[in-house]
């Protein structure tokens, strides 16, 4: 299972960040970066299979791919916002982290714009 092997790359990523902050913290920090790096690139994989799910839904359902474009988007500014956020408050610096997450707020709403226009033209049609 997938599973095992990222909690896998965690721990020895979390063990390695302890034992290395003690001497050079800066070399701890591009650590935790590398493997969370790896973590992320052993989830990629996996994602194809949620874009293949939702081509399907799309075709079956007839609704737009844009909006459903648009939905991918914001999931994955969702996640790499996140992502970011918690590498910059892993590494002492949680005031960027709240910046980078205000900034990922702002950005997912900008995105949501369309769907939201979509909506309304769906409820102005039923009235």
């Amino acid at each position: 299972m997938e599973i095992f092997k990222i909690i896998a790359i965690g721990i020895i990523t979390t063990i390695s960040v302890l034992v290395v902050k003690q001497t050079k913290p800066e070399i701890a920090v591009l650590l935790g970066l590398a493997g969370s790096l790896l973590i992320f690139f052993e989830l990629i994989d996996m994602m194809s299979g949620i874009f293949a799910v939702f081509n399907n839904i799309v075709t079956k359902t007839g609704v737009s791919s844009e909006l459903f474009s648009v939905l991918l988007k914001i999931i994955g500014v969702g996640y790499l916002t996140e992502f970011s956020a918690s590498l910059c408050a892993d590494s002492g610096n949680s005031s960027i982290a709240d910046k980078i997450m205000l900034g990922g707020k702002i950005v997912i709403l900008v995105l949501a714009m369309p769907i939201f226009t979509s909506i309304l033209n769906i409820i102005l049609g039923l009235i």
